[in-house]
């Protein structure tokens, strides 16, 4: 046997997979952990698509976990940097992603091989299937894909504010947008925007241009850049970069030109019958990420929480826990339907990042569902208005995660699980102190350890995900003493 796979299950090959975990350097062999055991290779292959050209595949459903390898480096890069803060989702299970210390994988003389190869062939003979129609449509003068993953789009008939979220919604139907950038020139709104592939590039233009967003305005023009990769400095609403959620957002930047401030500054109420064929039929994913059934404003951050716990629930619970996912402004409890909630994001972004991590989970007995809602903004209550302190405004609070720009809290959004990450705790506290306070929530404590470089940092295991929510609601902020208030988060590290 080849000594350079990575599947056999000498102690050797135990090493490798714990040198797996913290790789130093890119390479194009990504290793994938946590995949679903009834998961096919074609599922599995899906995912480096829409990046390149897969060349190899080796799974290892055991233990859960798979090497994916693409044609070039490159395309490996770009695929970790996209997934990184988008996790992708295989049969609505989260999958990992990082880079392997193999350089490539050898698996010819490896059993159980056989469906992997007839996965990838079929999968190569389906790209080169859409690469035979593309040469077709050259034969007739069609404009062949291949040279630029960069689209220049020009909004014709700006009748309607057209935001970098509504053209985000439209052109992720076709396939990974990694970045945007907007601008006006010569009057007219126009855009750049970078998908994953060219192939991708090259059918949104075919199904697109000429198309309008709303009924009978804003018709999109679009054509082949000349640049090859976009540059995105801030991440705001006229620029973004899907694949890093670390940039700032560049607030002290000359306004924007009169003719388009419009299209920004607004949160314009929803046109009735005015979005027509495109907007209406993408789901209304304003962020990084495509998750269907969600509908609601594009570019809106005000989520609606619903099938809620009136017993349990608090404004400072749903505050702490969407808090995870970004910064929390405002949340209203219904006065008279307190299974129903309103909690208002910092920007659109952070509220699709909390609506694909919260939606579907369990929260004091119930599963909680969480849409864009159809309100741009939590209204306060009037003076002398009856509310019960249902409603609460938090702009301002301290325990926001994501204020400063390039925070590495952004580098560390995982969904909920049964394994929280605690920090900012102070020497003399102890093993026991952490457990004990745990346990006085309710909590099973399964498991527990301090970091070894320093005992300010440690990671505990409850007994399930809906604990662990429970625990990080009532103990994010927790006073240690000594100046110390602990922090909580969810981790993606096993104990």
């Amino acid at each position: 046997m080849n000594n350079s796979t990575p599947a056999t299950d000498d102690g050797n090959d135990k090493k490798k997979f714990k040198r797996d975990r913290s790789p130093c350097s890119p390479s194009r062999v990504l290793h994938l952990r946590q995949i679903p055991s009834d998961v096919t290779e074609a599922e599995v292959i899906s995912l480096g698509l829409p990046f390149g050209k897969v060349t190899n595949l080796l799974m290892l459903k055991g233990r859960s976990q798979a090497f994916l390898e693409m044609a070039s480096e490159e395309a490996a890069v770009t695929m970790v940097n996209y997934y990184t803060p988008a996790t992708p989702h295989l049969r609505s299970q989260p999958v990992y992603i990082q880079y392997s210390n193999h350089r490539e994988l050898k698996t010819d003389n490896l059993p159980n091989q056989a469906r992997a190869q007839a996965a990838l062939q079929a999968v190569n003979a389906m790209q080169s299937g859409s690469l035979a129609i593309t040469s077709a449509l050259a034969a007739e003068g069609a404009l062949l894909p291949g040279q630029s993953s960069v689209l220049r789009i020009i909004v014709e008939n700006l009748f309607y504010p057209v935001t970098l979220e509504v053209l985000y919604q439209i052109f992720c139907k076709f396939g990974s947008v990694l970045k945007i950038i907007t601008f006006t020139k010569n009057n007219q709104f126009q855009a750049l925007l970078q998908y994953a592939d060219p192939m991708n590039a090259y059918y949104a233009k075919m199904a697109l241009d000429g198309q309008s967003i709303y009924t009978g305005c804003c018709t999109l023009r679009i054509d082949f850049s000349k640049l090859i990769s976009l540059k995105v400095k801030y991440n705001n609403d006229k620029s973004r970069d899907f694949t890093r959620l670390d940039l700032p957002s560049g607030d002290g930047q000359p306004p924007l030109e009169p003719s388009i401030a419009a299209a920004f500054g607004l949160s314009i109420p929803a046109i009735p019958g005015a979005l027509g064929s495109l907007a209406v039929t993408t789901s209304a994913a304003s962020g990084q990420m495509t998750i269907p059934g969600v509908t609601g404003v594009p570019g809106n951050s005000v989520l609606l929480v619903s099938n809620l716990n009136p017993e349990a629930i608090t404004p400072h619970g749903l505050f702490i826990l969407f808090g995870v996912y970004g910064d929390v402004h405002r949340v209203k409890i219904m006065f008279k339907k307190k299974e129903n909630a309103l909690v208002q994001m910092a920007d659109a972004t952070q509220a699709q990042l909390a609506i694909s991590h919260l939606n579907g989970q369990r929260l004091y007995g119930r599963v909680l569902r969480a849409t864009l809602s159809k309100h741009q903004t939590v209204q306060l209550p009037r003076e002398g208005q009856e509310d019960q302190g249902l409603t609460k405004d938090y702009s301002n609070s301290p325990l926001h995660r994501f204020k400063k720009p390039g925070s590495k809290n952004f580098q560390n959004i995982f969904p909920p699980s049964a394994i929280l990450h605690l920090s900012n705790i102070p020497p003399s506290v102890t093993v026991d102190d952490l457990k004990n306070l745990f346990a006085s929530t309710g909590s099973t404590v399964k498991d527990f350890r301090f970091f070894q470089k320093d005992c300010k940092m440690a990671l505990i295991q409850l007994g399930s995900v809906e604990e662990a929510v429970h625990a990080l609601i009532e103990l994010h902020n927790h006073d240690l003493g000594e100046n110390h208030r602990l922090r909580v988060s969810f981790s993606k590290s096993t104990i």
